[in-house]
């Protein structure tokens, strides 16, 4: 079994020794029973991973040593943003989780006018905070050494007026366009899945305004929380790793 992954926001270095902080310590210690000489994985989002081995562990201080670094980077050829509807509790989660493992570059949660959960000031920024644990937990999970950036949730209309460059693909069950219909990115896609129950007519009208594809995604209407998976996974199929 390949050794344990921790992600750790500072700087790492062959040779250091340091004591993990105290949340990947709890979790070494009393999820993974980790103990003195364990080999662990270390990686700080910015690029590569180092290896290293505990030195002690007790309770919930994990000393460790820090003894190589390797540039292993394991991110897709595709550059793909997802843009997705604000939805309710796990299911969110579970979208942002699988999107990381299925290799999406950066994700903008869109405060649609369908979206169950409403966010704004401190609740919102402590949402966020959950998400991009969400996040960085995935890529300890599938192998990435770079953690894909969750940002503030945006109404729709307001997203559109900022987004960074890029194809814009939005999923739609009417959409006459498959994916396969479409040539591959000349640079990067955004995908862009509505919540549950779907974009209002003026969000779409919006959409088609701001010149975004609608595509659709077989004859069958997909959950929130699995529309924007299905495309991503048909995307490395169609134009990237798999």
């Amino acid at each position: 079994m390949s050794p344990p992954r921790f992600y750790l926001d500072q700087p790492l270095a062959a040779g250091a020794r340091f004591n993990l902080p105290a949340g990947p310590a709890r979790h070494a210690v009393r999820a993974l029973r980790l103990t003195a000489d364990d080999a662990i994985t270390l990686f700080n989002g910015q690029g590569g991973e180092y290896a290293a081995r505990i030195e002690h562990a007790q309770k919930d201080e994990v000393a460790v040593r820090v003894t190589g670094f390797a540039g292993i980077e394991r991110e897709s050829r595709l550059r793909v943003m997802l843009a997705q509807g604000i939805s309710s509790g796990e299911r969110m989660d579970y979208t942002l989780q699988k999107a990381v493992e299925l290799g999406v570059a950066a994700i903008q949660p869109i405060a649609a006018r369908r979206s169950v959960v409403k966010l704004a000031g401190e609740r919102a920024d402590k949402r966020v905070a959950h998400w991009q644990g969400v996040v960085t937990s995935a890529c300890e999970q599938c192998g990435r050494n770079r953690v894909p950036t969750v940002a503030t949730p945006l109404t729709l209309a307001n997203w559109l007026g900022r987004h960074e460059a890029g194809r814009l693909l939005f999923l739609s069950p009417t959409a006459a366009t498959r994916l396969a219909d479409l040539p591959s990115p000349a640079i990067q896609d955004w995908l862009i899945a509505g919540p549950e129950g779907g974009f209002e007519a003026d969000e779409t009208a919006a959409l088609h305004a701001a010149g975004a594809v609608p595509v659709r995604l077989g004859p069958r209407v997909l959950r929130t929380e699995t529309a924007a998976l299905a495309a991503l996974a048909a995307m490395q199929t169609l134009w990237g790793d798999f």
